[in-house]
């Protein structure tokens, strides 16, 4: 039976090598104390009946850690004039949320080990929490980190902020905007989990877990444990989902990690739901404040945003590139904008920390943008779609860079927006809202015109290794796996249409397998154009030895792989193999997505009627896929602009602890996505990709707030922050009754 991708039939016959699918004889287990507490001062943490109990091989606290040589866990991104405060491993002297790993308890059993936690004597002094941007900045706040005075890590600036106050000085229209990208909380469908054991007859430690690459956990370990780089070997098999997420190491890798080593024994830790949403890193949590000048005719003259962002408890991984790079990069979005500037401060609370979450930054940016535009359309008086228009950046404008700096290869804008109008039947629209107030519903229409700036990478080249093996397949190892994408699949399909060698002749391996590959991981949106520029230079390596040894061997023309490839002897395949190297910077993947809906104003429940996405992601390997990939992040979309929302408590306790709590996506909440792909490859990498991971969350949050906004505008109701959930409509629709 051939299957759409090579994973599903392993996958779908239970065959999956899931990180809790991993038994090592004479394995222990891990059980993490964590703070009950938001902030406070450490006491008493006696841990004697703990270590006492039955069946418990160590305890570990921060004391341990400090013997052996671990440090803080790496914030791999550091603008300058940043005060930087690293997460400790294990908490020691004071907690900063609830949620925060104090001790690990390793034991027999995962059940030994939880019972052995429950005889902790831990007493925590608690303290006032700051559990809001606002209430961290103000005056006299409880200060959190004595190198971080007033709670501000970062006050960053991108742009030309005089130039923006010179052009609004002669503006004809100003209209300003402040949006909410509320704090969500991730959800693979794999909770975290890491299995640590010692590599037989080497001081090396083999660390399974999921990730979005190996190279990139590796080193990041190799700072938190103090162990390096070549002591360490990290493996990450089938993965549940990422999203941003699983880019770097928590705190059970490290703790895991190293005492495997001094235990000599495999050591398991596998995460409940409830522990993944109290500690697994947060996204989101930017407020963006915009203001817009424009001339009489409607052209944009200045834009500016000023951005909080909350990092939560401590600097995490990637958190600062949130804040900074990925808002700043497209912060005029696709429209020709010739004053520009963007302020954005980071902020300490005491909450989970934040850190990249699918877009990273850019659905934020994106959705602020579109927002500002059609805030401005109805303030003043212009029709919100030729708005669009009169400030595209014009075809002959490209290459263009943006006025803080950015420089925009290709887009086709008006092109995209032109198609998605024609595919929602924009014309007929009024006509449908007409229908709808007949029947006492409420009928939008949204529209978002977006840009994103995909991963640069973490590493300068992208590296895989190919050859041939004895049965004639072409084996590529490779650093980056998949974390549902289907990369066996894309790869594969990238050598038949480079190579011309058939797909099913081709293994892709990823994760670890005893070679140092420098490459980079899923993030940004990359993985096609980064990893595949290396296997696209690895495919034209290949074809000119193999058209050299076709030549040689007495035949003519352009190689024909099969039946040839099976008369080779082990000789002649051993000379066909190569490494692929490429270095591949950012893309801007584009796009316009369309959506109608309506609202039932007795019960604020919204319904999609039709969505649209057309999409420029550059050249598309496997159509499928990527429609995949776009429907995923539309539905995450979906998520955050109507039910996902991590509610903190004035003393910093989580009250979305639980799916109880927090709304997900669920099963018909979206209509079958119509996806068009718009195929422009850029020239600035091998393969010609742009990348399609983050698309559809990047244009699905404007448009789907678009749409809202102008169910809602015939009440005369302007801007509400999302979620959009009915009781929020509801009172919107209804203030006599006191919402």
């Amino acid at each position: 039976m051939k299957h759409a991708r090579q994973e599903d039939a392993r996958l779908l016959t239970g065959l999956g090598r899931y990180t809790a699918d991993l038994q090592i004889p004479g394995m222990l287990h891990a059980f993490i104390i964590r703070s009950d507490q938001a902030r406070g001062r450490i006491r008493q943490m006696d841990l004697g009946a703990v270590r006492a109990a039955p069946g418990v091989h160590m305890v570990v606290t921060a004391q341990e850690l400090q013997a052996w040589g671990a440090r803080e866990l790496p914030c791999l991104v550091q603008p300058p004039g940043q005060r930087s405060v690293p997460m400790p491993v294990l908490a020691q002297g004071e907690v900063q949320f609830v949620g925060q790993p104090l001790a690990v308890v390793i034991a027999e059993s995962a059940w030994a080990a939880q019972d052995a936690a429950e005889l902790a004597d831990i007493d925590i002094a608690a303290e006032a929490a700051v559990v809001s941007v606002e209430g961290a900045l103000a005056d006299h706040a409880a200060q959190l980190h004595a190198q971080a005075p007033g709670n501000l890590s970062l006050d960053y600036v991108s742009g030309d902020e005089a130039a923006v106050e010179a052009a609004l000085q002669s503006a004809v229209h100003i209209s300003r905007l402040r949006v909410d990208s509320q704090r969500l909380i991730g959800a693979p469908m794999e909770p975290r989990a890491v299995v640590a054991a010692p590599v037989p007859g080497t001081n090396r430690v083999r660390i399974t877990t999921p990730s979005q690459g190996v190279m990139g956990m590796t080193r990041a370990l190799a700072l938190a444990t103090g162990l390096p780089p070549e002591r360490i070997e990290v493996v990450s098999q089938d993965v549940g989902g990422s999203f941003g997420l699983r880019a770097g190491p928590y705190s059970e890798h490290v703790v895991l990690a190293l005492a495997s080593l001094h235990l000599g024994r495999p050591v398991r830790w596998v995460g409940s739901r409830s522990e993944a949403m109290l500690s697994d890193w947060h996204g989101r949590a930017i407020t963006l404040d915009g203001t817009l000048g424009l001339d009489a005719q409607g052209r944009i003259l200045a834009l500016r945003f000023d951005a909080l962002m909350d990092l939560g408890a401590y600097n995490a991984f990637v958190s600062s590139l949130v804040g900074t790079r990925n808002l700043a990069a497209t912060a005029g979005g696709v429209y020709r904008v010739p004053a520009l500037a963007l302020r954005s401060r980071l902020v300490f609370t005491n909450t989970v920390p934040t850190s990249a979450y699918r877009g990273a930054g850019r659905p934020d940016i994106a959705y602020a943008i579109e927002a500002l535009i059609e805030h401005a359309a109805q303030e003043h008086g212009f029709d919100r779609i030729a708005l669009r228009r009169t400030n595209f950046i014009a075809p002959q404008s490209f290459p263009y860079v943006s006025a803080n700096g950015t420089s925009y290869d290709t887009l086709a804008s008006e092109r995209l927006l032109d198609r998605a109008l024609d595919l929602i039947d924009a014309s007929g629209f009024e006509q449908r809202r007409a229908q709808s107030l007949a029947q006492g519903r409420l009928r939008g229409l949204g529209l978002a015109s977006y840009v994103e700036a995909s991963g640069a990478g973490a590493v300068p080249q992208d590296v895989v290794d190919g050859s041939l093996t004895d049965d004639g397949h072409l084996e590529i190892l490779a650093v980056t796996g998949d974390s549902g994408q289907g990369h066996a699949t894309t790869f594969t399909a990238l050598v038949q249409q480079e190579l011309g060698l058939p797909a099913e002749r081709v293994r892709y391996l990823a994760g670890s397998h005893g070679r140092r590959l420098q490459a980079n991981g899923t993030e940004g949106s990359r993985t096609l154009y980064g990893a595949g520029s290396a296997i696209a230079d690895l495919c034209r390596q290949l074809r000119a030895q193999a058209q050299a040894l076709w030549l040689a061997s007495g035949h003519s023309g352009d190689i024909q792989w099969l039946p040839w490839l099976d008369q080779l002897d082990a000789a002649q395949r051993a000379t066909l193999r190569a490494q692929g190297r490429a270095q591949s910077g950012s893309t801007f993947p584009n796009g316009c997505h369309a959506v109608e809906l309506d609202i039932d104003p007795q019960t604020g429940v919204t319904q999609i009627l039709d969505y649209v996405a057309v999409d420029d992601v550059g050249r598309v390997v496997s159509p499928q896929l990527v429609h995949g990939q776009l429907q995923g992040g539309v539905v995450q979309g979906w998520g955050q602009v109507f039910g996902e929302q991590a509610c903190y408590d004035a003393q910093g306790q989580l009250l979305t602890g639980s799916f109880m709590d927090y709304t997900m996506p669920r099963l018909g909440c979206m209509p079958a996505l119509r996806s068009e792909l718009v195929e422009l490859p850029t020239a600035l990498n091998l393969v010609g990709a742009k990348g399609a991971g983050e698309a559809g969350c990047t244009g699905s949050l404007p448009a789907l707030y678009s749409a809202v906004r102008d169910a809602l505008r015939p009440r005369g109701i302007g801007h509400l922050d999302m979620p959009f959930t009915p009781a929020r409509l509801w009172a919107a629709l209804h203030p006599e009754a006191g919402g």
